[in-house]
């Protein structure tokens, strides 16, 4: 195995999980579109940096070398940093400047790392300290309820907050939803209709483009030669 990995829930409303892996040899693992974004500490070659990750639109491969190791925190859609324009990385990162190999400058600031145990007490400080907020025109349209804003508004303020459309984040929770219903045994065919795709090849594009992988793949099908 090249990584081992772990990752846990939170009871923060400004946090989707919190995930670890480390490399145990070098080589590259597909990571697959996510609407979120992360924060992530990475140690490499005895150096720390911490990095902000936005949305990813597609699945790409990311080259991992062995002996590093990268905790991530990943944020519910809504969740921003006020300095940080997370909207503008979309499958890219920005490094923050570093103030020691222990923290990192943010806002003027000097700011310890977080550890895979204190994040949500880390999360708490950014809050307080006014750095991190939740949008409540997004928050309320993800629930499915109709912000006293008109629809246009609600368009630009969801791509303005998250970098990405409703229909975007959208086809990317039915990729995850077709990949859940085929890694549990559900047959393809069944999968594009309970997923709501047109057709078979519907779904084997979509899910090569956001999740590397096509269906069969994903059930853990073999090709007969």
């Amino acid at each position: 195995m090249a990584v081992t990995s772990e990752d846990r829930l939170s009871d923060s409303p400004f946090i989707a999980s919190i995930w670890q892996v480390q490399a145990e040899s070098d080589g590259s693992e597909i990571v697959s579109a996510d609407m979120n974004w992360d924060m992530i500490v990475m140690q490499q070659n005895g150096k720390t940096n911490l990095t902000v990750w936005g949305p990813m639109t597609k699945a790409v491969s990311i080259p991992h070398t062995e002996g590093s190791e990268a905790l991530g925190i990943r944020f519910k859609i809504g969740t921003y940093l006020y300095d940080v324009p997370t909207y503008s990385q979309l499958n890219a990162g920005m490094v923050l400047p570093e103030a020691s190999n222990q923290s990192f400058w943010l806002n003027s600031s000097t700011w310890e790392l977080p550890t895979y145990e204190n994040v949500e007490t880390f999360i708490e400080r950014l809050v307080r300290g006014g750095l991190l907020g939740r949008d409540a025109v997004v928050e309320a349209a993800l629930q499915g309820d109709n912000p006293d804003v008109s629809l246009r508004s609600v368009q630009r303020r969801f791509q303005r907050i998250t970098g990405l459309t409703q229909r975007s984040i959208h086809s990317i929770e039915r990729a995850q939803q077709a990949a859940l219903l085929l890694g549990s045994g559900t047959p393809i065919l069944d999968a594009v209709y309970e997923a709501g795709y047109a057709d078979q090849q519907h779904m084997t594009k979509s899910l090569k483009h956001l999740l590397g992988q096509t269906p069969a793949q994903i059930a853990g099908i073999r090709s007969i030669e």
